[in-house]
């Protein structure tokens, strides 16, 4: 029986750059001489439309092995998952991507094929907006969970990692943007803890030192029917949920009976349709 040897790898932005796919290491010793190798790409575009695609790849080790020359299309963004096989017998790799049931949209991007949550959360490419850099130092430097949502101390020197400068102006336009992200919802203040060397978590960890925290959680919803715009302005209403332990506040629950019949679910909460910048 011929063994087929089959790894997931989540794609980050360098590789969709660099046109690079991650190389399972059984396969390395065997084709390492290669001069090219073919990699078999199938994909259904935006998960509906198959394609197959073959290309010439180099392999080559660049930390790790991997291959080079693999176009991606462009409805792939950073944290899809591809399966990567190889057969000893073959000479040729297969990378497939898995559609979703159901297309979503986290935080504007489109994502038609499995993905990566802890990946998707920690490539996000912001904009100049003093928000979009908030939320940027938060996804990036904080403590990132399984589903995606990520945790990081609040505090002094906080404004500096985010870009705003430091002292009171820094302060001010932290406390601006952080005000801002917490009325859209994609923030939220929790009380969590950090060990010895300042890593955060949350729920806080007994003996540990407790400490406020900026905890995001990444906005999942479907993809619209017409998923080719994605410059809207405005986010309808929407219910979230919350860290553990946190609870909606009356105004969001008074807010939420307004429009809804079904009562607000216990750790969740109600975000009012706002405008979105960017």
């Amino acid at each position: 029986m011929v063994k087929v040897v089959s790894r997931r790898f989540a794609l980050w932005r360098a590789d969709l750059d660099g046109a690079v796919c991650a190389a399972p290491e059984e396969c390395v010793a065997q084709l390492r001489e290669r001069d090219t190798v073919p990699v078999v790409f199938e994909h259904r575009e935006r998960g509906v439309t198959a394609t197959r695609q073959v290309f010439e790849t180099t392999l080559r080790e660049d930390v790790e092995w991997q291959f080079d020359g693999v176009t991606w299309p462009d409805d792939l963004p950073a944290g899809t998952i591809v399966t990567v096989s190889w057969q000893a017998a073959k000479q040729e790799v297969v990378v497939r991507t898995t559609p979703l049931d159901e297309p979503v949209r986290v935080d504007g991007v489109d994502y038609f094929h499995e993905y990566d949550a802890k990946v998707a959360t920690r490539e996000f490419v912001p904009d100049q907006s003093n928000r979009a850099k908030v939320l940027h130092t938060v996804r990036k430097q904080g403590r990132v969970f399984d589903d995606g949502s990520a945790v990081l101390q609040d505090g002094a020197g906080l404004a500096g990692r985010c870009g705003l400068g430091r002292g009171k102006r820094g302060q001010f336009l932290l406390a601006n943007a952080v005000d801002q992200l917490l009325r859209e919802g994609y923030l939220t203040r929790v009380t969590g803890s950090v060990d010895s060397s300042g890593y955060p978590s949350y729920p806080a960890v007994d003996g540990q030192k407790t400490a406020e925290m900026l905890f995001y959680a990444p906005l999942v919803e479907p993809v619209p029917v017409d998923s080719d715009d994605r410059s809207e302005h405005w986010v309808s209403g929407f219910v979230r949920k919350l860290p553990p332990g946190a609870h909606a506040s009356e105004r969001q629950v008074a807010l939420h009976e307004q429009l809804e019949a079904e009562p607000l679910e216990p750790g969740h909460t109600f975000v009012k349709r706002h405008h979105r910048n960017g």
